[in-house]
């Protein structure tokens, strides 16, 4: 499980070198959003030597630009000989758009040698208004590749011709709550893991750790980032503290020696089944 995942702008050697010791999950080395235009080319440049350059990559991604942009085979072809854990892929408008990148990366593995399968897939499924729409078809698709998905409210905001996603008390608006919770039910559906969005004001380290908690509670595994200085306070968030480790080891327990109970008693409370699960998911078992 990737609780964490800091975003590097892929054209910064000096940003690449200082994430590696920001202490997160994963990195995830920026092609689109964070490289203007003109700096593309050399943004990849970077990327492939500095991915080349690392002994292990197998919690290293890039995020790739999109279909649309005419960049991505530009991408691909300087991120697949550099063999990343997998790659990030923005404003999906459908699960067509997941399936064209595939065969793409299934002609570029073979050609690179890679074993088929080996790039897997963060799929961030709500920045267009019609991949939000069609949601229930990437789930139906279920393509192999997809190992996470996670969402964004700026790019959505934007596309909308909208403005803040955010209220003035720093909540997401109704048409993101929505996008949400469409993006943690898909990843479910799907059985991969489900990352909440950024949290834009890195100097709210107050406001991260509520919101990421929150976003524990409701079932995300992990969180994405876009400052070094939101690693430690994500990781926090999503490792479980000693006492919800006790209390899930006592239901473990419980269930043990409970001569094949469907429901058990722990503290005054009956716990059935599904709760079983979830103290399993809590110690890791």
């Amino acid at each position: 499980m990737m609780r964490s995942l800091l975003f590097v702008p892929a054209d910064s050697e000096r940003k690449l070198a200082k994430a590696l010791a920001a202490g997160a999950d994963a990195l995830v080395l920026d092609l689109e959003d964070a490289v203007l235009p003109e700096r593309k080319s050399l943004a990849r440049a970077i990327m492939q030597s500095w991915l080349e350059a690392q002994s292990d990559r197998t919690k290293l991604w890039v995020r790739v630009n999109d279909l649309a942009s005419g960049e991505m085979l530009k991408d691909l072809a300087h991120v697949l000989p550099a063999r990343p854990a997998g790659i990030m892929l923005p404003k999906i408008s459908g699960p067509e758009d997941v399936a064209t990148v595939g065969h793409y990366l299934d002609a570029l593995e073979a050609a690179h040698g890679l074993p088929a399968g080996h790039v897997r897939i963060i799929a961030l499924v709500t920045e267009t208004p019609l991949g939000l729409l069609r949601l229930a078809e990437l789930a139906k698709q279920r393509h192999p590749r997809i190992s996470h998905v996670s969402w964004g409210a700026e790019d959505l905001s934007s596309a909308l011709g909208a403005g803040d996603p955010r209220t003035s008390e720093g909540a997401w608006r109704p048409t993101y709550v929505h996008a949400r919770l469409q993006c943690l039910l898909t990843a479910h559906a799907m059985g991969v893991e489900a990352l909440d969005t950024v949290h834009v004001n890195f100097k709210d380290p107050e406001g991260l750790r509520a919101t990421t908690r929150a976003a524990r509670h409701d079932g995300f595994t992990g969180r994405l980032a876009i400052h070094p200085d939101q690693v430690p306070v994500i990781n926090e968030a999503f490792t479980p503290t000693d006492a919800e480790r006790a209390h899930a080891q006592r239901v473990v327990d419980a269930f043990s020696t409970s001569a094949g109970a469907g429901a058990i008693s722990v503290d005054g409370k009956m716990f059935d089944i599904p709760h079983l699960r979830a103290a399993r998911r809590v110690l890791g078992i």
